[in-house]
């Protein structure tokens, strides 16, 4: 009987891991700033796609205080999040989805 326990709680936490994608992280963090092809609080994933690479958009996300200097910002509003490393590929690529789209 503990090894059926056993199998289902392992079989829980992998389905959970494999439906982590990149729409379920915008909605848990960025929702409430950002649209994905529309103006909102923040640009759009669209504009973002359209102006920086990866490594930069991760690096922004990871730390805006220290970075908003570097793309030209004269200040930051973005707020501080704490993504593990797969979220924070997982959001990247989504907003790069967006690249082209108007």
């Amino acid at each position: 009987m503990k090894k059926i326990y056993t199998f289902i709680l392992l079989l829980v936490v992998s389905l959970q891991a494999q439906t982590l994608t990149g729409k379920k992280v915008f909605e848990t963090y960025c929702w409430g700033c950002h649209h994905q092809t529309a103006m909102a609080f923040g640009p759009p994933f669209s504009q973002i796609a359209n102006k920086r690479t990866k490594a930069e958009i991760e690096a922004y996300i990871a730390s805006p205080k220290s970075m908003y200097k570097a793309f030209g910002y004269k200040r930051t509003v973005m707020t501080q999040l704490h993504l593990n490393a797969k979220e924070l590929d997982l959001i990247s690529d989504y907003i790069l989805s967006f690249k082209g789209k108007k």
